[in-house]
């Protein structure tokens, strides 16, 4: 076998030159410079430019920011007009972007930190919508949950897993995060949740962003999260707590019904609930299942697996509001792709708010992705706007090619057959 070398300056991750330039139409830099003001004077690097290769990284294959300074840094610097700053200009630039916690204390005198980060997370909804992946005064469903990110990071608690990291409350909108608060990971779920609920659906009103459905699991059964989801929502629908007066309630149900979900077979019914807000007549729809070792529920006394939802919704069947209740597993599944594909399995930093300030903007750089990825798979065959990003960079971004100068302009030569060119707009 003979080599010839042809050009150092060919790069194997020419896609990217695509998502710079479609950052860049998109009006996504002048955004961020906008919102969070200048970073440098005169010379340096611009929040944009920090943002922007923060997502080349992740686009490009990366898992980490220290990939710019060990394997990616010379490639982007092959793209005109492309400034590229150091792994430590990046994190500088986050950590500046960072802000101070804010410490909750509980009734037995517990102290917890909440991060609550104003500016990135209106950034980020206003990057939605500028991409047309929101659109203001048009109503969506909202999910939200709280997920624990495992790390060993300094100020990280041991969390009721017995592992260590963050608890952090993420909402998101179908594929789409719309706000992040990071917290301590030993926070209970419940804890000052409604004030967290209250923050994100605020900023989603500020920006004209309405809500028709909220979905929630278990974590959010409180009388203050029940309240706050009534008031910004016009539907509700949350997992409801075992307790003995619900099962009460529930051992008076007569009237059963047998549906299939999911090829299972259950029997469902509808009771009103009367654990708290009576006056508002809010609506339990129950499931339940035969146990598969006719083991007796100690609440019940029967032999059936129960599980039941809270919510606002008479008109939907039984069946129609479990069905919508279990899509919330689509959310869930965001928690996944963030942690292997966007960072959130290697955090950066040792405090909790530099790292819920990464935990935006990786969460902007998922949600550009989702807009790009949506483009490029109306003319690429293999790629769909579902596509997971380590598909999406053998399929796109990693293609050979090369800038070059050609009659006072730059012009990017790649070396394939692909519809790259159907791109250009």
């Amino acid at each position: 076998m003979k080599i010839q070398k042809i050009d150092k300056t060919i790069s194997p991750f020419a896609g990217i030159s695509f998502v710079n330039d479609y950052f860049e139409k998109a009006g996504l830099g002048q955004l961020i410079d906008r919102e969070l003001g200048d970073r440098v004077s005169s010379y340096g690097y611009q929040y944009s430019d920090i943002i922007k290769n923060l997502i080349n990284v992740f686009l490009s294959g990366g898992d980490c920011v220290e990939d710019i300074g060990t394997h990616l840094g010379g490639h982007l610097k092959t793209i005109p007009g492309n400034y590229v700053p150091s792994p430590d200009t990046v994190l500088r630039g986050i950590k500046e972007l960072s802000t101070e916690n804010t410490v909750y204390t509980s009734d037995s005198g517990i102290s917890y930190n909440f991060n609550i980060n104003e500016k990135l997370n209106r950034l980020n909804l206003k990057s939605l919508i500028l991409t047309g992946q929101l659109y203001p005064e048009k109503y969506y469903d909202y999910d939200y949950d709280n997920q624990i990110t495992e790390n060993n990071k300094y100020d990280a608690k041991r969390t009721y897993k017995k592992n260590k990291g963050y608890f952090p409350g993420v909402a998101t909108i179908e594929d789409k995060i719309v706000y992040i608060e990071n917290r301590d990971g030993n926070a209970n779920v419940k804890f000052k949740q409604a004030e967290t609920l209250k923050r994100s659906y605020e900023l989603l009103l500020e920006q004209g962003i309405r809500i028709n459905r909220s979905r929630m699991d278990a974590g959010s059964y409180t009388i203050e999260t029940v309240d706050m989801a009534d008031l910004y929502s016009w539907r509700f629908y949350i997992r409801a707590n075992k307790c003995v007066n619900l099962y009460e309630q529930i051992k008076e149900v007569t009237n059963w019904k047998t549906v299939e979900i999911n090829y299972k077979v259950y029997e469902v019914a509808s009771i009103p609930f009367r654990q708290f807000f009576q006056e508002r007549n809010y609506r339990l729809v129950i499931m339940r299942e035969k146990s598969n070792n006719n083991q007796v529920d100690v609440f019940t006394g029967d032999p059936f697996t129960y599980r039941s939802i809270l919510t606002n919704d008479w008109e939907g069947t039984e069946q129609e509001v479990i069905e919508y209740y279990n899509q919330r597993g689509g959310s869930e599944k965001i928690f996944d792709i963030m942690n292997n594909d966007f960072g959130w399995g290697h955090m950066p930093f040792s405090f909790l708010n530099e790292n819920g300030a990464f935990m935006i903007i990786t969460a902007m750089a998922k949600n550009f992705y989702n807009y790009f990825v949506a483009l490029v798979s109306t003319v690429f065959e293999g790629i769909n706007p579902t596509t997971r990003l380590k598909r999406f960079v053998f399929r796109f971004i990693s293609v050979a090619g090369k800038w070059a100068y050609r009659a006072r302009q730059w012009v990017l030569q790649l070396y394939t057959n692909q519809p790259y060119d159907k791109l250009i707009v």
